[in-house]
């Protein structure tokens, strides 16, 4: 008794998921593959290789298996644009300014340095980018090969360029510190009053301590406060 596989239902598909699939048709613009869906996805001829192909029945024929990743997904008309080239680690629409990323130096320029940050399109880092002071060579700071940590400064998506930058690297970093959620600051003397009262009373209590730039519902949690100091207090009282 044959067992029937499972559909990947079209809701559930999201970009760059990996699947491995069947070529079930060969058109002159792409190729057809059964990846599990309900429909057939289409991987254009663009999307075979990263080289130029002619043909695609040079690549490709029926029943070949295949590893593809979900490039586009067209909810009106319930159609998947597929690929065979592995999607980078990151997307030029994910890139934000002043996100600071990892790439490795790909080509050095009398005018920069070009750095592959995983987005398919090599950034660029302008020499009056490279130091605050005088750069007479990109050659003095970075290096072919080099992984180097970058700031992006700029992104056109139209244009697909993208600038990066190696100044400002370590305020941002400290910001980015200051936003992580296992950044501690000081607690407020609501807070202390909090804990002292809880502990006065043989209660052992921590007090859960803010984050910077995390959003907090904070007049609920005064009330909750005050709830409890009065309780306490009032006990003492009695």
């Amino acid at each position: 008794m044959s067992q029937e596989k499972n559909v990947v239902q079209f809701d559930d598909l999201e970009l760059k998921q990996k699947f491995d699939g069947t070529v079930t048709r060969v058109e002159l613009y792409g190729a057809f593959v059964s990846f599990g869906a309900e429909r057939d996805g289409l991987v254009h001829i663009s999307q075979i290789s990263e080289t130029r192909i002619n043909k695609v029945a040079d690549v490709l024929n029926q029943g070949d298996a295949v590893t593809v990743w979900i490039q586009e997904i067209d909810s009106e008309q319930g159609r998947v644009g597929l690929t065979m080239i592995e999607p980078p680690e990151r997307t030029m629409d994910e890139l934000k300014p002043d996100m600071v990323v990892t790439g490795k130096v790909t080509k050095l320029a009398p005018y920069g340095a070009f750095v592959d940050i995983g987005v398919g399109r090599d950034g660029l880092i302008h020499i009056s980018e490279m130091a605050q002071g005088r750069v007479d060579r990109p050659s003095d700071v970075v290096h072919e090969g080099e992984e180097i940590q970058v700031r992006v400064v700029k992104v056109n998506r139209k244009k697909r360029q993208i600038e990066l930058s190696l100044q400002g690297l370590d305020s941002m970093e400290s910001f980015q510190d200051d936003d992580d959620d296992d950044e501690e600051v000081a607690m407020t003397a609501m807070e202390l009053a909090w804990r002292d009262a809880m502990e006065s009373q043989g209660h052992s209590l921590q007090v859960a301590t803010r984050h910077k730039g995390r959003r907090r519902k904070k007049d609920e949690i005064r009330r909750q406060q005050a709830a409890i100091i009065a309780r306490t207090l009032g006990s003492k009282r009695e």
